[in-house]
């Protein structure tokens, strides 16, 4: 099929699928019609369960879950306070106790209204989500980290070192406004994702961890880097691998010098999962547990729910690969499973109807009713 072709068939696919999604719904009652939601919708319950012919929770459960409305590669759901009390309820019916707001702002976009932000040229969000975030953690008692501002530059210039100066007048404004007022206000998200020693990494690490440590009485900070896999290509690229990547010499050499110059600003480093093959996990994930331990930091996995292995970006990921992911961490002996990322890819009220099936499959391996 011609490119062209596929395109055009794609598009017609989810047009139809659109027009379903609105479609009336008869009422088995009455035989009147109404629009509906996914919501609303009519749901045939069964006594069958999946008969799974693997052990059942060999994996490490996950506890906690990037909130992403600040994006450049996912759709918004657009969702309101109330979908977004909704997936709360839904995370924590699966034993997610914590929240990590990605960032804070990307660029122009930012989530909260910030004098200092809005100052620079940003835009003014419609709703304070930083604030509903944190009163809907209040509200069910999870924990809140923080995310950093992204100002883009690292991804244009390749240096890091941009990113202090405007995280050096976020940081503060957003303890004096929020941190103190909300007890779930339990840490920080180090934003700045790399994947080798990348300039002015360890340096803006540092500093960035060790001032949101000094404001907040040393509350816990962690950062979330990518390994240079075979998979580790641009969302914006059209391939799916690539011919090179890092060997795990390379990668023991390098995180071995970027830990022993953050440590005692970061306290966990959680490596994102999806950019090398599954099987390889046990290899690099052994090094990074082994790495993490030697410099004193926790080690968590950031177990990505979106699959990095078909041409369209990106989709949630099929369960027994999100399996595999989650048994290696617990084989290397992590300490906490993180993902990215629920709302999208997991959540039942997700706008893609693969998500809820994925909560349903994580939820039958993992015996929660």
């Amino acid at each position: 099929m011609k490119k062209n072709n596929r395109r055009d068939f794609l598009k017609t696919m989810s047009i139809g699928a659109a027009a379903m999604a609105s479609a009336p719904i008869l009422n088995a009652c009455n035989g009147t019609t109404s629009a509906a939601t996914n919501s609303e919708r009519p749901i045939f319950t069964s006594d069958a369960e999946t008969k799974l012919i693997v052990p059942h929770a060999e994996g490490l459960p996950l506890s906690g879950a990037f909130l992403d409305e600040i994006s450049h590669d996912i759709p918004h759901q657009n969702w309101g306070e109330k979908e977004w009390e909704q997936d709360f309820m839904y995370m924590k019916a699966i034993g997610i106790d914590t929240v990590i707001m990605i960032r804070s702002g990307y660029r122009k976009f930012i989530t909260y209204p910030s004098e200092y932000l809005l100052k620079k040229g940003c835009y003014k969000p419609s709703v304070d989500l930083l604030d509903m975030f944190l009163r809907l953690a209040d509200k069910h008692g999870m924990k809140f980290y923080f995310g950093l501002y992204d100002s883009g530059h690292y991804w244009d210039t390749g240096d890091m070192s941009h990113e202090v100066e405007d995280n050096r007048f976020v940081i503060d404004e957003v303890w004096e406004k929020y941190g103190q007022h909300h007890k779930s206000f339990q840490g920080w998200y180090i934003s700045g994702e790399i994947s080798r020693a990348t300039k002015g990494a360890i340096d803006s690490f540092y500093k960035m961890g060790k001032q949101c440590k000094d404001v907040s009485n040393n509350l816990p900070t962690f950062i979330s880097p990518w390994i240079d896999g075979k998979k580790a290509v641009m969302a914006s690229s059209s391939q799916i691998s690539r011919a090179e990547s890092v060997s795990i010499q390379q990668h023991e050499k390098e995180w071995n010098e970027i830990f022993d110059g953050i440590k005692g600003a970061v306290d966990a480093c959680a490596f994102q999962d999806g950019q090398i093959d599954y099987d390889e996990l046990d290899a690099f994930f052994t090094i990074n547990k082994q790495l993490a331990d030697k410099h004193g930091l926790q080690c968590w996995t950031n177990a990505e729910s979106f699959d990095r292995d078909m041409p369209i970006k990106f989709l949630p990921i099929k369960f027994d690969k999100l399996r595999m992911k989650l048994e290696a961490a617990k084989r290397a002996g992590y300490d906490k499973a993180i993902t990215f990322e629920f709302s999208h890819f997991m959540s039942p009220q997700s706008a893609y109807i693969q998500a809820g099936h994925l909560y349903d499959r994580y939820r039958e391996y993992f015996n929660i009713k």
